[in-house]
Parts: structure tokens; C-alpha cells; sequence
């Protein structure tokens, strides 16, 4: 039996309880009665040593030459190579994606390391012509100060690193949230940079409730930059607490993703495609491919061979090897077995799954929705679950405006063989990703990651893109003339 995890903030490079003693259980989603561990239930008192161990850190981190820094993240994806096996393990555990899926995700923190680290001899501002003789001009890149960076538990080590791993190369220091119902995987990636080397009070971990810990990162009044991946209606809050504050926000929220296939497609691959997009990490992904918009005359075809992919899922324990795990935690799955109860009730079409499935662990059956609409709401709301909304159309231009016709804009995928249909999709598709024969996840790291309309805020992570969030830019002008020069006045 596995022994019960005491977790701790990190905070100015020691490991500590929080300053109420306060605790909140973390428990696996696979099987509920099994307790993981107890984890600190910070508050404000917390946050306020987190965001000053931070201050402090800060002048001699953003000193430190960025190449110095860079060493540091290698390092950092060393260690995770090292420790990938029993990261996997610990992540199936504590929130429930299969194995494959569980290595995958540290596979893109150690990718996202390297990258980062790559920056470090680069992080590029520009020289440009002045319009005045004798005068150089040019623009740098400067950190912004202490950040609060509140992520996601989906992808609990991929999405910190995104963070984090630019946040720290820009010469920031850092109060990091990660969230409630996967605080062993931040505890874990936070020990992985203290044994990297980096110094005391340039990452520090305050683990938490959003309601209460976020809240008091989000509106502390030090921290100049928010960082945040969650849902559109959080985010929205978030970005009101910001705006008032005139602070920093960078916003990942939600997705509606569409799948187009056309009747050129190549059905046999849209429909592996669409079955892994729409039922990988059980549909908890902002990139899931929630709803597949098919061609009428490709409709039954591919039907026919996406519930024989789907029948091949296994659902269940993924500790065991099952292909699909559970939902993350109750409210979670009452919301996916609710949101398949109304798409029946406005009309849809059940084809496969729409249940929940009995045993120890919060399973949802993968459920494919024939008979949608457009104006649904399961064919407008984010769900966040094993749930595809299937519609059909008849032109290319008929499917682009139902996928465009959503508040969101994360992801998109079509299907198909003519390379004319392939660029129109790509050109007219609102949404910040769009992949071209296969579905809606899948990104890499060294590609901007985000999207349109409610899905953010118009920031990018992953990439060198990532780096205009977590930086100032900074204009310098050297006149060597030797007298007054006046820009627009002398030159005109």
C-alpha cells in the first residue's frame, strides 16, 4: 500500500507547511478511496511569503545572463528524463490518463526544456536604422518582475512547463499555483528545478484552492503578471481582477473544436483520427474534438468505422492499462452525464456510451451524438468529456461557418484530398490552431499554442511566441552626435 504523501509549499528555497496547517485531501479520480496524499490549503499569508521570497530573488535572477539561466532548464529536462517512469506512474495515478498519454505529457516538458533552454543565446530584440545621423537605435528584452502562473490539471507537468520554463529563462521570479485536484505533479516538477540548481526564491510553489489560494495570487498587488489556463468563465473573471489592477494577464481557456471530413477524405484515417481526438484523456483536453462536422455522402461510412474504433477503447482503470480513464473528480462527471442528457432531450441521437459507468472510479462511457444541430448546446458549450456532437453539411463553405458559429477558437482539423479544400479551410477557420488529415490535439512545442475570440486573450504559449508574454520590450536610443538632435523637427 502506498504510503500517504504530506505535501508542502515551497517558499525562498525551504519546503513548508502553510501558516494556518490547513489541508486538502488529493485522491485518484481511478479509485477515490485511494488518498494520495494531503496537501497545504494555503491562504493569503502564504501567498504574501511566496510573493516576497520572490522579490527578493528577483534583482540577482535577472542579472544572472540568460545563457546561465538556460543551464539551469537543461538540467531540468535531464532530471525529467531520469525520473519520466515514475512520473508516469505518479500522473496516471493522481489524475487518471492512461500510461501512454501520462509519459506523453513529460515527454513535452522535457521537449519544452531543451527548446526553452535554446533561448537562452538567442531572446532577440532588434537594431533598426535611426532617421537622425549618428544616432543607433534599438529594442531589448527585459523580465517583467514576480508572475503568478495558476495551471491546469489535465496536463499537470506540460502545461507548468510552458510557464514556467519561459517565465524563468526571461530572468522573472515565480509564485506557481497548480491545481487542487493535481498538486503531487506541481510538488514534484517544483522538486525537479530545487535539484536543478535553481536558487532560493525564483520558483516558489503555494499549492491550494482556486477560490481561495488563486484569488490571492490573482489580486496580490506585487505580482505583476497573471498567467492563467483554465475555463473561459474563470478566465473572464480573472481578466476583470487584471484589468482593474492595470496587470498583466495571459489567458489559455476554452475550446468547441471541430473536425471537418470531406467525402474526399480518407475515412479509415478520419476515423482513428477523430476517435483518439474526441476520447483521448477522456475529452479533458481544450483541444478535444468535440464536435464532426462530415459531408452527408461520407456520413455513414465513417459512422460505421468510428464506433468500431470507439468499441476498441478500453475504459477503465488506466493504472491497469486501460485506454481511456476517468473523469477528473464528481462535479466533473455530473457535468459530462448531464450535458448528454440535454443534447437527448433538444433532439440528439445517442449511438454509443451515454452512461456512466459503475465501479470504483468517475468513468463516462465514450459517447458519439448523432442528430446535432447547431444551435444545441452541446453543439455550443464546452463539455470537457468523452462526448462527440455529430452534424452534417453539405459544401465545404456550410461547414466552415458551423465551426466558425461558437464563442471559442482553440483548435480545428479537417479531413480531406484536395488541397484547394485544405487551404480554404486552413485560411477560413477561426481558431488559433488548425491541423490538415488529422485531429484537433496534438500540438508541439516549438509551435505557438492558443486561440481566438473566448479562448484567450490574443497571448501564445510554447514557442519563442511564448516569450512576449513573459518579457518588456524596451526601446534604447545612443546619439553619438555630440549635440541636440530632434526626431520629426531636424529630419523634416
Amino acid at each position: 500500500m502506498n504510503a500517504l504523501i504530506e505535501g508542502l509549499n515551497y517558499i525562498n528555497g525551504t519546503w513548508q507547511d502553510a501558516v494556518s496547517n490547513a489541508r486538502f485531501d488529493d485522491s485518484s479520480p481511478n479509485n477515490p478511496q485511494d488518498v494520495i496524499g494531503r496537501f497545504p490549503a494555503s491562504t493569503l499569508e502564504d501567498v504574501d511569503l511566496a510573493v516576497k521570497s520572490a522579490q527578493e530573488a528577483f534583482p540577482q535572477w535577472k542579472a544572472t545572463p540568460a545563457p546561465e539561466r538556460a543551464k539551469i532548464l537543461i538540467k531540468v529536462a535531464q532530471l525529467l528524463e531520469r525520473d519520466k517512469a515514475s512520473l508516469t506512474q505518479e500522473m496516471t495515478r493522481e489524475m487518471g490518463k492512461s500510461l501512454v498519454e501520462a509519459g506523453g505529457d513529460i515527454q513535452e516538458a522535457i521537449d519544452m526544456a531543451y527548446f526553452v533552454a535554446g533561448e537562452g543565446r538567442r531572446l532577440y530584440g532588434q537594431t533598426t536604422p535611426s532617421e537622425l545621423p549618428n544616432k543607433w537605435a534599438m529594442t531589448m528584452r527585459q523580465p517583467v518582475g514576480v508572475c503568478g502562473l495558476i495551471t491546469p490539471w489535465n496536463f499537470p507537468i506540460a502545461v507548468p512547463s510552458w510557464k514556467i520554463l519561459p517565465c524563468l529563462l526571461a530572468g522573472n521570479t515565480i509564485v506557481f499555483k497548480p491545481a487542487e485536484d493535481a498538486p503531487l505533479m506541481g510538488q514534484r516538477f517544483v522538486e525537479i528545478f530545487a535539484e536543478a540548481g535553481l536558487p532560493k526564491g525564483v520558483l516558489n510553489l503555494v499549492q491550494g484552492i482556486g477560490e481561495t489560494t488563486g484569488q490571492a495570487i490573482v489580486n496580490h498587488p506585487d505580482i505583476r503578471l497573471i498567467s492563467f489556463t483554465g475555463s473561459s468563465e474563470t478566465g473572464a473573471t480573472i481578466a476583470a481582477q487584471c484589468g482593474a489592477q492595470l496587470k498583466r494577464v495571459a489567458l489559455e481557456l476554452g475550446g468547441k473544436n471541430a473536425c471537418i471530413v470531406m467525402d474526399d477524405a480518407d475515412l479509415e484515417l478520419a476515423a482513428e483520427g477523430i476517435a483518439w481526438g474526441a476520447f483521448g484523456t477522456s475529452g479533458q483536453r481544450c483541444t478535444a474534438t468535440s464536435r464532426l462536422l462530415v459531408h452527408h455522402s461520407a456520413k455513414a461510412r465513417l459512422l460505421d468505422l468510428l464506433l468500431a474504433e470507439t468499441a476498441k477503447l478500453v475504459v477503465g482503470n488506466t493504472l491497469e492499462g486501460a485506454d481511456i480513464g476517468p473523469i477528473i473528480n464528481p462535479t466533473q462527471l455530473k457535468r459530462v452525464v448531464d450535458y448528454i442528457a440535454i443534447a437527448q432531450a433538444e433532439g440528439a441521437t445517442l449511438l454509443c456510451g451515454g452512461h456512466q459507468i459503475e465501479s470504483d472510479g468517475y468513468f463516462v462511457a465514450p459517447t458519439i451524438l448523432d442528430g446535432v444541430t447547431p444551435t444545441m448546446r452541446i453543439a455550443q458549450e464546452e463539455v470537457f468529456g468523452p462526448v462527440l456532437a455529430v452534424m452534417s453539411f453539405d459544401t465545404l463553405e456550410e461547414a466552415i461557418a458551423i465551426a466558425n458559429g461558437v464563442d471559442y477558437g482553440l483548435s480545428s482539423a479537417i479531413f480531406t484530398n484536395n488541397m484547394s479544400h485544405a487551404f480554404q479551410a486552413v485560411e477560413e477557420l477561426e481558431a488559433g490552431i488548425t491541423y490538415v488529415n488529422a485531429p484537433s490535439i496534438g500540438a508541439e512545442v516549438h509551435l505557438p499554442f492558443g486561440g481566438v475570440k473566448k479562448t484567450g486573450n490574443g497571448h501564445r504559449e510554447a514557442a519563442s511566441q511564448a516569450l512576449d508574454v513573459f518579457t518588456e520590450w524596451k526601446t534604447v536610443y545612443i546619439d553619438y552626435s555630440g549635440r541636440l538632435q530632434k526626431a520629426q523637427l531636424d529630419n523634416n
